[in-house]
Formats: structure tokens, sequence, C-alpha cells
């Protein structure tokens, strides 16, 4: 499993500004490649390009990359340190820096709201809330509101939490009831919640293939799937 350099939020004990230019070597780059593209299938699969705006984007991995694939791409980031290095990147990504829990955009500003491995730097309940809440109040009606972030029931998050730079003890994993209730108070309907992942960050190169293999056997089977990597939870914000 990974942490993901391809989203960061500067809240709990992190210093995102002072790991900016380390965070996208945090992880080996073929299981960061390995977790992009899997995003971005995703995307492009269950959501029409648009508008979107990724909440905690970090460095811009993500956003990059889905705009590239045609998404008018906003990304928003509590750390300047991080918007710089994204700025640098992809001058065609809109740098906002913002806090996700007071985001500066007007209601139904967006067809897409995404978060990808944000919510447990935000950790505290009522700012976890408040985050899913600015989500879906920022998107439009009919739109999308996309979650992805750490499984809790997966065993491995609390061993590789402590070899990342970002990741401070002071993280709290979001649990998928956590996640739905959140968004449905928020005036959302829930599409769908999955379990996806499972490329732990010491397989090598040459391993991939196979691992990503097993990774899609386990991803189809019931039972085992409930402890891939993370919770992936897909809504659209109810029309008024």
């Amino acid at each position: 499993m990974s942490t993901d350099p391809t989203s960061s939020a500067s809240t709990g004990g992190t210093d995102f500004d002072a790991v900016a230019g380390a965070y996208d070597e945090s992880l080996p780059a073929h299981v960061v490649e390995h977790y992009a593209r899997k995003r971005v299938r995703f995307v492009l699969d269950r959501c029409a390009r648009g508008r979107v705006l990724d909440v905690g984007c970090g460095t811009g991995v993500l956003a990059v990359r889905l705009a590239d694939a045609g998404y008018a791409m906003t990304g928003a980031d509590p750390s300047e340190g991080m918007l710089a290095v994204l700025r640098e990147r992809a001058p065609q990504v809109r740098a906002v820096r913002a806090s996700a829990t007071a985001l500066p955009f007007e209601d139904g500003a967006f067809d897409l709201v995404m978060c990808v491995a944000v919510l447990h730097h935000v950790a505290a309940a009522a700012d976890v809330r408040a985050t899913l809440a600015e989500m879906v109040r920022v998107a439009r009606p009919g739109g999308s509101v996309l979650v992805w972030d750490h499984n809790p029931r997966n065993p491995y998050w609390r061993v590789i939490m402590k070899r990342v730079p970002q990741d401070t003890g002071d993280e709290r994993l979001i649990g998928e009831r956590e996640l739905l209730a959140g968004l449905r108070a928020a005036g959302a309907e829930v599409l769908s919640s999955e379990q996806l992942g499972l490329m732990p960050d010491f397989v090598p190169a040459r391993l991939l293939p196979a691992a990503a293999a097993f990774e899609r056997a386990v991803e189809r089977t019931p039972l085992l799937r409930r402890a891939c990597a993370h919770n992936v939870v897909l809504a659209t914000k109810r029309a008024a």
C-alpha cells in the first residue's frame, strides 16, 4: 500500500511546507505511478470531463494527469510550499491556497470535487465532517464527489505511516461508515463505496506486474477486499 504522494493537506502535526521538496520522493516512483494510473482510470471511467477541484492537491501529481486527460483542474491546498511545486510543474492547473474546511469557492462551482489521501491528515472528526460538507457544497447539483483515503481495516498502514515524512503520528484513519455518514449529512447520495489497492511500497519494480495481478484478484474477492488499502467513495450531490 502507499501513502500516496498524489495529494496532501497541511493539517495535524505535519509541516507540509518543510517536506514539499522531498514529498514526491517519499515512495518508490513505480508505486506512485501505479496508484496515479489507477486513480486516473477510475475518474475517466466514472466522471465526465468538466470542472474539477482537487482538495488537498499537494504537489499536483494527480491534478496534472487529469488536466492532461482533458479535465479543467483547480487544486486547493493549505501549504504554499506544495502549491509552489504544483505551479512550477503545471501552470495549466489553477492553484489556490485554501483550507479544506473553508473552501473559497461558490456553491456548485465544480462538476467533480475530489480528495485523495487527505482526510487522515485532517483527522479531527468535526474537521472531517466539515471538509466533506464543503466538498459537497462546492459541487454542482448532480455533480460528483470522490473520496479516496486510507482504509483503517488494512493492517499495514500502521507500519508504512511511520516511514514517510508526511506522517507524524497525529493522523487518524477514517472508517468507511464515517465517510458515508458525512457525505449523506451534507446532502450527497452515495453511488458506490469500495475498497481498492494493495500495492506495498517495498515491491521491487520488476515484480510490479505480478503484484498488480494479485491486487486485482484481491479487489475481486468480496471478503478479502475489505482489507484493501483504500476506501473509495463516489457520491453525487442531490438536487435542491
